[in-house]
Formats: structure tokens, C-alpha cells, sequence
């Protein structure tokens, strides 16, 4: 079942997914899983989800009452119907092959709590050019940050909630999109390999119809002086750490 390449991967609370290297478990989608941390009856949708890892968070630990994923690539598409017959499970996550750019008549409109994506970071043309799937969770050929904020303020009930993480470098790029849709930034955090370093990601959250009002968090600093994980990146990243099987 699981291909030279590709893993099964434990997650805890009797949850595993399987991944690849085209489409992986990275540390900004468990991060934005924590920053999103939807409450146990909202109805949520994760968008670009890849292997599904963000839904799957959010099903071992808020248990929200209904979960959508929706990605365009075919190659994760596959890998989350493994997942479904490795994990019984994950079929309370709701896995929609679609283009998030062509969601009307397919999502209703206004419909959700909170919409999540963990878009692509580089424009076209920038930084190592990728072909096929990985050059597209890449590089935003098939997803703007435009895109994304449409497709989340179409999906969005009234004070709804959209969260999403970036590179710093397209910080102002992301909030002028998100005001462009009506979705007021309302937190920002830093996240940090270590205390005194820049930032190499930041998590957004905005509201739509919101006033405005942005609150800056504390940043979350990822490594102590002894090179391990802060107490608060231990919290996000212990209960699945080192616990992957398969090959």
C-alpha cells in the first residue's frame, strides 16, 4: 500500500497520515494547526491541504463538527485515501479534490467557522523552480495569496475566521489581500528559530466584516540556548514527534 517514498506517519490519539516528499509533514502546517486551533463545534476548511496533516490535527485535537479539505493535486488526493485505509478515523475529514479558485456551486458560500491555508511562499519566477506538483505547493502558480483570500471570504460566515502562514519577506502582501477581501487582520505572531532572531514565518489571522484592530502575540520562539525545543514548541510538536512508521 505505501509506496518506496512515501510514509505512514503516527500523529497520537490513534491518528497517522501518509505523506511523501512531495507532499510532507512540515513544521508551518503543525504550526498553523495549533495557531488555528478551531473550538469543538465549528465547522472548518483547510485549503492546498496536501496530505491532509492540518485536518487531521485538528480532528485528534479540537474535534470539530464538520472538517472539509480541499486540494487540487491528484498525487495528495491518492495519498489521503491511503491514509483512510490505514486510519478509520480520517473519514471524518471531508477530502475534496477541487481548485479552491473554482469553489462556488461546489462549497456553499458562507457556510464555515474557519477556513485555513498554508499557501504557497514564492511567486513565479522566484527562488529554485520546481516542476509538477511540488514546484505548485511551491510557487504560486495555481494560488495566489489573492486566490486564497477570495476563496476563504466566499466560504466565510460573518466573522468567520482565516488563517494562514507566510514568510515574512510577503507579510504586507498578504495583509493588503486579506483587507482587499474583507478579511480585517486581526492577530499576528512571529515565529522564531531562537530568542533575538528574526522571523521566519509569520502566523495571520483575520475576520471577515471585522473592524479594524490588530493584535500583535508574543512570538513563539522555537529553540532554548541548548539547542532544544522551547517548552511551548515541545507542547505543538511532542505528541507526534519520532513516531512515524512504515518507509
Amino acid at each position: 500500500m505505501v509506496k518506496p517514498g512515501e510514509r505512514c506517519e503516527a500523529l497520537g490519539g490513534g491518528l497517522s497520515v501518509v505523506c511523501s516528499k512531495t507532499h510532507p509533514v512540515t513544521s508551518d502546517a503543525v504550526l498553523l494547526a495549533h495557531f488555528a486551533a478551531p473550538k469543538a463545534r465549528e465547522i472548518c476548511c483547510d485549503l492546498g491541504t496536501g496530505c491532509g496533516i492540518i485536518p487531521l490535527l485538528w480532528l485528534r485535537d479540537a474535534r470539530p463538527k464538520e472538517i472539509v479539505a480541499v486540494e487540487i493535486a491528484a498525487s495528495a488526493a491518492a495519498l489521503f485515501e491511503k491514509t483512510r485505509a490505514v486510519c478509520a478515523k480520517a473519514n471524518a475529514v471531508r477530502y475534496l479534490r477541487a481548485d479552491l479558485r473554482e469553489l462556488k456551486g461546489v462549497l456553499p458560500a458562507g457556510h464555515f467557522d474557519m477556513v485555513s491555508i498554508n499557501p504557497p511562499y514564492y511567486p513565479q519566477g522566484s527562488g529554485k523552480i520546481r516542476e509538477g506538483d511540488a514546484g505548485d505547493a511551491r510557487h504560486d502558480r495555481t494560488c495566489t495569496l489573492a486566490d486564497a483570500c477570495r476563496a476563504a471570504a466566499d466560504l466565510l460566515k460573518n466573522g468567520g475566521r482565516f488563517c494562514v502562514c507566510m514568510r515574512p519577506e510577503r507579510l504586507a502582501e498578504l495583509l493588503c489581500a486579506m483587507r482587499d477581501c474583507r478579511l480585517e487582520p486581526k492577530r499576528l505572531r512571529e515565529v522564531c528559530a531562537r530568542a533575538g532572531d528574526a522571523p521566519n514565518l509569520m502566523l495571520a489571522e483575520g475576520k471577515k466584516n471585522a473592524a479594524a484592530g490588530l493584535r500583535f502575540e508574543r512570538p513563539l520562539i522555537l529553540y532554548g540556548p541548548d539547542g532544544h525545543y522551547t517548552t511551548e514548541a515541545e507542547s505543538v510538536f511532542c505528541s507526534y514527534k519520532n513516531e512515524t512508521t512504515g518507509g
